[in-house]
């Protein structure tokens, strides 16, 4: 039988991001166990390697775009069209979250090849990050999206909740994010540390999250809470610690590659997020037995926690009731070990097999518009 093509269009896989780790993860699965042949086309990385590891038969492609907008484009496209042109990939999978990957089926225009669009944040996200908010800029960015979500041959989310948000999109369906590693260990959960993970911007809400330490650490001697993610002065957290009078347990990490030591290091996992597409990070620590407390933010924690067995889901925005779990937590060995334990056996659903043979399924299922 012949082996399946398959081209990834993507702007980075140099980053620290979910997306660059999902795609390091996915993409061995589908060569090593169901024998893919992986392309993946970046922009502007022709002189950059990739922050997380790749199978080494994964073959990359970067486009070198021109500058000035309409130069960008032109180059970008023509780029892109080289590269199907060499390689004739079987099917073409779109991962890029910004609003130009959603013309690709039109702008490229091609009859005989599946075009696949992968979805890994909520829909407001990307619009939040460029500071369309509440603006009508947003409001038809979100209506192209909506319309041209249909020229895709199968359109994938990450979530139900992110389901819902694309009630008008027909080929539509949910396959979540693989964990990047499965642990041979648990935590001792027996350290005095806290972890949170994710670079540092509005989304995450690292600001929240030291409102909520602060109510808890006079109470608590010793614990640590450690940030891990890439600093982004201009949200000054660090500026916020220091008024907090938290330098003393509050500490901001560079990315790490290997994370997973991390979380074996800790014992409870927190999020304060103000959106997600998934948090590939909760199901990374509950894979290392971690307890995890969460807001109920769009898109992904409620999937994943099962409130009061695995971790806690608080209201959104609630700084009061994170900071109680949190602190509940902290105090009772006993609930840490049993939610672990629990959380552990919960992820067993986001292996990377099972998360392959998902991808695999719809490969060998997808038919052209």
């Amino acid at each position: 039988m012949k082996m399946k093509k398959i081209l990834y269009i993507t702007n980075s896989i140099n980053g620290s991001g979910g997306l660059e780790r999902v795609l390091s993860v996915k993409t061995a699965q589908l060569v090593e166990d169901f024998s893919y042949i992986i392309h993946i086309s970046t922009l502007n990385e022709s002189a950059v390697l990739p922050f997380y590891k790749f199978n080494s038969d994964v073959k990359f492609h970067s486009i070198n775009t021109k500058p000035g907008k309409l130069l960008y484009f032109l180059s970008y496209l023509a780029g892109l069209r080289k590269i199907i042109k060499t390689i004739r990939p079987d099917i073409i999978s779109v991962c890029d979250d910004g609003l130009k990957g959603f013309f690709l089926p039109r702008l490229l225009n091609i009859k005989n090849i599946p075009i696949v669009y992968e979805r890994h944040i909520s829909k407001d996200d990307v619009l939040m990050k460029e500071g369309y908010r509440n603006s009508i800029v947003k409001k038809i960015k979100i209506r192209l999206m909506d319309f041209l979500s249909n020229d895709f041959d199968a359109f994938v989310v990450l979530t139900d909740g992110n389901k819902k948000e694309w009630s008008n999109t027909k080929k539509i369906l949910v396959i979540p994010n693989p964990l990047p590693f499965i642990p041979d260990e648990n935590s001792s959960l027996l350290n005095k540390t806290v972890i949170a993970v994710g670079k540092q911007g509005y989304q995450k809400g690292y600001d929240r999250l030291l409102k909520s330490w602060k109510l808890i650490i006079s109470r608590n001697p010793g614990w640590k809470l450690n940030i891990y993610g890439k600093k982004i002065p201009a949200q000054k957290l660090e500026e916020l610690s220091k008024e907090l009078n938290l330098q003393s347990s509050v500490v901001f990490f560079d990315p790490v590659k290997e994370i997973e030591k991390k979380y074996l290091e800790s014992s409870v996992f927190v999020l304060s997020s103000r959106f997600e597409g998934f948090g590939m990070v909760i199901i990374e620590a509950m894979s290392c037995g971690l307890p995890v407390v969460s807001y109920d933010c769009k898109y992904g924690p409620s999937d994943i926690i099962k409130n009061n067995e695995d971790g806690f889901l608080i209201e959104d925005g609630c700084i009061e009731l994170f900071a109680e779990k949190m602190e509940l937590l902290m105090q009772n060995y006993d609930l840490r070990l049993k939610m672990g334990s629990k959380g552990k056996e919960n992820t067993k659903k986001y292996e990377p097999e099972a998360i392959g043979k998902k991808w695999d399924q719809l490969f060998n299922q997808i038919k052209l518009k």
